[in-house]
């Protein structure tokens, strides 16, 4: 070789060792309940310090878009490297099997994998498809201060939502305020108080039945107190199709006795109430089979499409680390889905006194969830159940349909959506 080729060639060589590699860019979509999103933000910082070959780019998106725009995304090929989301099913193809890229997938599934089973396509699979950031459940929040207003004693333990639905009604006259509560708008938040009535959502063998006499008899007192004011009804028609729609600044702002929702809630609860009335959790009201709500729980999934699957292993890896875990849950104020942290009280909360009662309430309801509730959450394809749900009890309520519409119309949706799903 020449002198002169040598001398270029050894010149690009010494460029190329010189250069640093360029970082694995990872782009995650993330919604938030609370603070979530600028708490995955402050620690991804430090997780780039330790990491400089990775670039972590937060996308904090509402979660109207999780639900509608990610899979839209995903299909087109363009979706996130990592999305925080609730609908598992619907979006189950799209997963990566961090397993090969874990340094200890036992870790994983030891304290994770009651969550990960949700995340799995049946028994046989055995994956690891994402960091489960949080276990939830729902429940009832009441405003203590407009019950003290009213002169009207709180419900107590075992009390029915008929109970409840009269002693918000009083409250609200008592008052002057057009609704005693309000459910987010969510098929997900009717199915607790539905199983609570003795709704089953599956025969024996497994096949989903949404229509029995229990999820009847619960959609028929809601759509009774929706008509009469006890509920506030512009939160479920206001939107249409399985849109989801919170009652959060309903409740915040003092309008509502009494907010059904959950526990993803309590960092917004602390933060944008916090003394500004009295307010509770007071648990699950009860129906004549239980006295539940519905588990839940967002995960940091990893989609297949990434260029980056090391980076993107390692990065959740990074997150799932016990005292990292522990420091996340701290901040975001969540119940962990980590079995150890939940069961020897490590997570520390800097919370306020009401901050803390809630969540000693919040985890008092999970303990008294029903084996139902959690079928249902672990089924792959509950928003098909959820989202017709929510679609067709807002058309009776809003006097477009008869409620006997409404359920024939549930389940032809539901079993529309089971056959649309079998053939993916």
């Amino acid at each position: 070789m020449p002198k002169r080729d040598r001398l270029v060639a050894l010149a690009a060589g010494f460029v190329c060792v010189a250069c640093p590699a360029l970082a694995a860019d990872i782009r995650i979509a993330c919604y938030s309940d609370g603070n979530e999103c600028p708490s995955q933000k402050e620690m991804s910082a430090q997780f780039m310090k330790e990491n400089p070959d990775v670039n972590v780019i937060i996308d904090e998106v509402p979660y109207s878009a999780i639900l509608q725009s990610l899979p839209v995304q995903l299909a087109a090929g363009n979706g996130p490297d990592i999305g925080r989301i609730t609908a598992f099913g619907t979006l189950e193809p799209y997963f990566l099997d961090m397993s090969p890229y874990l340094k200890d997938a036992a870790y994983w599934n030891k304290e994770f994998g009651k969550q990960l089973a949700w995340l799995r396509n049946g028994a046989q699979d055995q994956g690891i498809y994402g960091l489960p950031t949080q276990t939830t459940v729902t429940a009832a929040i009441v405003n203590k201060s407009l019950f003290e207003q009213a002169n009207v004693p709180l419900p107590g333990p075992g009390a029915s939502w008929d109970d409840w639905a009269a002693a918000v009604d009083k409250v609200a006259k008592a008052t002057k305020l057009p609704y005693g509560m309000a459910w987010d708008r969510s098929g997900h938040r009717f199915a607790g108080p539905a199983i609570s009535y003795g709704a089953k959502f599956f025969k024996p063998d497994g096949t989903p039945d949404v229509i029995d006499d229990g999820f009847k008899t619960m959609a028929g007192k809601f759509l009774a107190w929706a008509k009469d004011g006890t509920i506030d009804k512009d939160v479920w028609v206001s939107s249409s199709g399985g849109g989801y729609r919170d009652a959060f600044s309903e409740f915040q702002n003092g309008q509502i006795v009494l907010y059904y929702s959950g526990s993803w809630q309590l960092r917004r609860l602390i933060d944008q109430i916090g003394d500004g009335f009295d307010w509770a959790v007071v648990g699950n009201p009860c129906g004549p089979a239980a006295c539940t709500g519905m588990p839940g729980g967002a995960s940091f999934v990893a989609f297949k499409e990434t260029k980056n699957p090391e980076a993107v292993a390692r990065y959740l890896d990074w997150f799932a680390q016990p005292q990292r875990y522990a420091e996340l849950m701290s901040r975001t104020g969540n119940i962990p889905a980590h079995e150890g942290l939940r069961a020897d009280g490590t997570v520390k909360y800097d919370l306020s006194p009401a901050g803390t009662a809630a969540m000693q309430g919040f985890v008092a309801a999970a303990a008294k969830l029903s084996p139902a509730a959690y079928r249902l959450e672990g089924y792959k394809y509950n928003f098909q159940i959820f989202n017709p749900t929510a679609a067709r009890l807002s058309e009776a309520i809003a006097g477009q349909i008869t409620l006997d519409q409404a359920f024939a119309r549930i389940a032809q949706d539901v079993a529309d959506a089971l056959a649309t799903a079998a053939k993916k």
